[in-house]
């Protein structure tokens, strides 16, 4: 689920959870995001299609993962359920490998646009990419992910004096 949301431009964990199978249509992933309601096309690409195959619901389901079960009365809690299992399993993970901050579902929206900026794509495109409302809620977004950047090369700098 987190390399399925960076392959997705960072799509939050809720809008990945409600996926449907009829939001994949001609290898297109179309859906709205639930905190803006912003309609987001996004091309499935091989890494993406094999995750969905090996996830994917059953064939009388609509939900295009099985993250949600058919039982509508139910999917806040069965998302929440899911949200909690897999962060628990990442902050695992991120403490094996070392990371001194927690890995989440979250993290992999942030690193998709870190790399996005890294890399000079523009603030434009990625605001777009994200399925923010406006640029500066994009600004704002990276803002946060900048001071760590500067802290890290602060610390450097105290090391060499």
């Amino acid at each position: 689920m987190f390399l399925f949301s960076f392959y997705t431009r960072g799509m939050s964990f809720v809008d990945i959870a409600y996926l449907q199978k009829k939001d994949l249509k001609n290898g297109v992933l179309n859906y709205r995001r639930k905190k803006t309601g912003q309609l987001l096309y996004v091309r499935c690409e091989p890494c993406m299609q094999e995750i969905i195959k090996r996830y994917e619901s059953a064939t009388n389901s609509t939900y295009l993962l099985n993250i949600i079960k058919d039982n509508k009365n139910d999917a806040r809690k069965q998302y929440l359920n899911a949200l909690t299992l897999i962060n628990r399993s990442l902050k695992s993970i991120g403490k094996l490998i070392g990371l001194d901050k927690p890995l989440s579902m979250y993290v992999a929206r942030h690193s998709w646009a870190s790399i996005a900026k890294a890399e000079g794509i523009s603030l434009s495109v990625i605001s777009e990419g994200m399925g923010h409302d406006s640029e500066s809620t994009t600004q704002i977004y990276l803002a946060s992910l900048d001071s760590s950047v500067i802290d890290k090369a602060n610390q450097k700098i105290i090391k060499l004096v």
